[in-house]
């Protein structure tokens, strides 16, 4: 594979973003707890890394806003509208995963 400029990859990561966000959006009936369970992170720790990345360039991005950047609309809505609450399966699927301090 041919060397990327950083421009060119910079460009390439954020298409990979935005098509991973807007694959989230779509995919509603994926549940948060799911994801974290299969996969380690979900919709609101993509939306925390996006704020970290903005904290790191002194940006003005608080959590809220994040969230809606990801989720495409205020997290409550998205919560009220798509979020079912988690199965005692899915729960103690979680604690067995989640890393331990």
């Amino acid at each position: 594979m041919a060397e990327l400029d950083e421009a060119t990859r910079t460009e390439l990561e954020a298409a990979a973003f935005r098509r991973l966000v807007s694959h989230l959006r779509n995919r509603t009936d994926v549940q948060n707890i799911d994801m974290m369970n299969l996969a380690g992170f979900c919709r609101n720790c993509l939306s925390n890394w996006y704020k970290d990345a903005a904290d790191a360039r002194g940006l003005d991005l608080d959590k809220e806003a994040a969230r809606e950047i990801v989720y495409g609309m205020p997290y409550a809505q998205w919560k009220a509208a798509h979020q079912s609450e988690a199965s005692p399966a899915q729960t103690a699927a979680f604690e067995k995963a989640k890393p331990h301090e």
